[in-house]
Formats: C-alpha cells, structure tokens, sequence
C-alpha cells in the first residue's frame, strides 16, 4: 500500500507518518524532501516568499523519484508530503511576486505531478479544520507563522476540494482521503481508506 500524506505545514502530518509507523512496522518511511535533502546534500531550500524555482523544483523531483521507487501496490510505504505539495507552496510564493516563481512556473509542475500520482495508492489530505484546531509548534526549521500556514491550507483546499490544476491523473487515479481529528483518529481514517481500497481492488 502506497500512502502520501499531503499537506500544509504544522498540522500533524508527521505525527500521523510517525504513528502509521509505530503501529505498522512493515510499513517503510519517506522522509520529507527538505529534511532528506537538508541530510543528503548541500541545498539551502528556503520558505515563504523567499523559495525559488530551483528550491522547489528539487524538492518536487526528489519526491517524485521517490514516489517512483515503488512501482506495485504490494510495496507499503509511506510518504512525509507528496508530489501536490510543491505546487501549492510554489503557488503561494507565485502569489507574493517576490522571487522567481510564477503563476506559469508552476503550471509547468503539474503534468509531472499528475504522472506520478499513479503510483500512489491514497492520498491523504491534512486540512486545517475548525472542529480540531492544531497548535503551531516551532520545529526550528519552517517559520512560525500562522498567516503563511494558512493560505497554503487555502491552497491546498482548492487543490483537493476545487480540482484546481486538475491533478489527478484520469486512469490508476490515487483514493484521496481527509485527515482530521485527534491522532487515534486520523490512524482510523486512514486505516479505513486502506480498506476500501483492498475491497475495491479485490478480484471477483
């Protein structure tokens, strides 16, 4: 089962990685581009209005590469951000007009976006959530920032709920779910995706 979970920063994602993973050992782990790349190689991936094209467009291709790893949904891996995450931050800085990425850079990213999604088998969207507030906590690496955490949540929202950039491949399309809730929940809907999908999938 080949699971990203998507999203605006601050808001549980990796909680709900870090859990999946306490719960589900023989799940393997994909860490967030940032930090993998922060560990791995010598690139300064800046935030907000500061992020550039180059910055994105690498995170972008390594976690499509990653994505591309696993090839059969008999692989269980689960990904810290996905392959949609880079258009809604590079849409956010695109609406700042302060650095190299615009509305047409990253309408260059979606074809790419879109191909990969293929290979996933749910996609799991973090929302903001007025129900289940999440507290920003600084990690010492992304500012602590409300306003920016919540226009990139507005963009993903359009992304997910509106069809904006229409990044869903038309065949071999990922489940798209919402996460929400306390972490016991968000395990849960989870798990339960997982469920529909293996019956959807399951030979008559």
């Amino acid at each position: 089962m080949r699971i990203a979970i998507s999203g605006s920063h601050s808001l549980g994602k990796s909680t709900v990685v870090n859990d999946w993973i306490g719960k589900h050992p023989n799940f393997k782990r994909e860490e967030e581009p940032y930090r993998a790349l922060d560990l791995y190689g010598p690139y300064q991936i800046l935030f907000r209005d500061a992020s550039t094209k180059l910055q994105n467009g690498i995170q972008m291709f390594y976690n499509i590469s990653r994505v591309h790893r696993y090839a059969s949904d008999s692989d269980d891996v689960i990904f810290d951000r996905g392959p949609v995450d880079y258009i809604a931050y590079s849409q956010y800085t695109a609406n700042k007009g302060c650095s190299d990425i615009d509305d047409a850079f990253v309408e260059t990213m979606v074809p790419a976006v879109r191909e990969s999604l293929d290979h996933l088998d749910i996609l799991a969207f973090v929302p903001m959530s007025e129900e289940w507030p999440v507290e920003m906590e600084s990690d010492g690496i992304r500012p602590v920032d409300h306003a920016y955490r919540d226009e990139v949540d507005t963009i993903f929202k359009q992304i997910y709920r509106e069809g904006r950039f229409e990044v869903m491949p038309k065949n071999s399309r990922p489940h798209l779910v919402e996460l929400w809730g306390p972490p016991h929940q968000r395990l849960e809907q989870l798990q339960q995706a997982i469920d529909e999908v293996k019956s959807l999938n399951k030979p008559i």
